[in-house]
C-alpha cells in the first residue's frame, strides 16, 4: 500500500465454528415453545425462520462448495439479479424448513454445524474460494474472507434469535466476547472501501471508525490519490472520527437497526457527513 500505509492481516476463524456452533444447539434447546415464535429484527423472520434460515444456507453450502453440486443458478450475473436469487432461495429454504419441529430442525443441524465445521477447516486459507465477498466489492475472495463472511453469517443470526427471546446473559450476550465478536467485527469493516467507493476524499487523509467497548477495536480508512483503501494504522492527516456502540455495530450492518436510531448512539468528530457513510454499509446480500 501507498503512503505508509499498512495492509490489515487475514481474518482467520475455522477454529471458532464449533464453540459457535455448540452454543447455538444449546441456545435452540433451550427454547420453549413460544419462544420459537417471537419477532425478531429481521422484519419478515420470527426466530424459527432464522433457524430455518441456518440449516438451509448450511445445507445448501455443503452441497455446492463441498460437493460442487449446483442444482440452481440465477438467470442472470447483474448484481441485483444475483441479490434477487439469493433471497428467492432464502425465501425457500425458510418455507421448507420451518415446517419441521424443532426437535428434528436441531438434530439436522447438529449433523450440517459438524460437517460445516469440518469443510473450512479443510481449506486452504489464502487459496481461492468458490465465492466472492460481493458486499466488500471483490470479485475473487480467498477462503479465508469468504470463511470469515460466513462466520458473521452464523454469529449474527444467532444474535438475533438472542435478541428476540431475550436469551443473553444480564445484558450481555454469551456470544459477545472478543473472542467471538471481534471478528466480526474486523470482517464487515472490511466493506469499508468499497462502501466510499463514491465518496470524494482529500487525498492523503484518513477516517477512523472506533467501535466501543471490550469487542471492539479502530480502523483506518486512508485515501490515496485515487481510492480509498484500509490500513492497519494511522497514516496521513485524521479529517474524521466516528465511535459506534459495540451494541448496536452488528446491526448496523446487518440492516437490524434503522439509521436514525443509530445514528442517535453515534459519536462524531471532525468531518460528520464522512463519518456517517460507515451507517449506510451493508454487510449481508439483501
Amino acid at each position: 500500500m501507498s503512503d505508509g500505509a499498512k495492509p490489515l492481516n487475514p481474518i482467520l476463524t475455522p477454529h471458532l465454528f464449533s464453540k459457535l456452533e455448540d452454543m447455538l444447539l444449546e441456545l435452540l434447546r433451550s427454547l420453549d415453545p413460544n419462544d420459537w415464535e417471537k419477532q425478531t429484527v429481521a422484519p419478515n423472520w420470527k426466530v424459527k425462520d432464522v433457524a430455518a434460515h441456518l440449516l438451509d444456507t448450511q445445507l445448501r453450502g455443503l452441497s455446492i462448495s463441498r460437493d460442487e453440486y449446483v442444482a440452481v443458478t440465477p438467470e442472470g450475473s447483474s448484481p441485483g439479479e444475483l441479490v434477487a436469487f439469493i433471497n428467492r432461495l432464502n425465501q425457500e429454504g425458510v418455507r421448507v424448513y420451518r415446517r419441521l419441529s424443532p426437535s428434528v430442525l436441531i438434530s439436522l443441524m447438529e449433523l450440517a454445524s459438524k460437517q460445516n465445521c469440518g469443510y473450512h477447516q479443510s481449506l486452504d486459507p489464502f487459496a481461492s474460494a468458490r465465492f466472492a465477498v460481493s458486499w466488500a466489492g471483490e470479485d475473487k475472495s480467498a477462503n479465508w474472507f469468504n470463511t470469515a463472511r460466513e462466520y458473521t453469517e452464523r454469529w449474527h443470526h444467532q444474535q438475533q434469535i438472542r435478541l428476540a427471546v431475550q436469551k443473553p446473559e444480564t445484558d450481555k450476550s454469551p456470544i459477545m466476547t472478543r473472542e467471538l465478536y471481534f471478528p466480526v467485527l474486523d470482517c464487515f469493516m472490511r466493506a469499508l472501501p468499497f462502501a466510499y467507493r463514491t465518496v470524494p476524499g482529500v487525498p492523503g487523509s484518513f477516517a477512523q471508525f472506533n467501535i466501543s467497548g471490550d469487542c471492539g477495536g479502530s480502523w483506518y480508512l486512508y485515501r490515496d490519490k485515487e481510492t480509498w483503501k484500509l490500513s492497519a494504522t494511522p497514516c496521513g492527516e485524521k479529517v474524521s472520527e466516528a465511535d459506534i456502540p459495540q451494541e448496536i455495530a452488528w446491526r448496523v450492518f446487518t440492516k437490524g437497526i434503522d439509521r436514525e436510531s443509530a445514528k442517535s448512539q453515534v459519536r462524531l468528530r471532525g468531518d460528520t457527513k464522512l463519518g456517517l457513510g460507515i451507517l449506510e454499509m451493508i454487510c449481508v446480500v439483501a
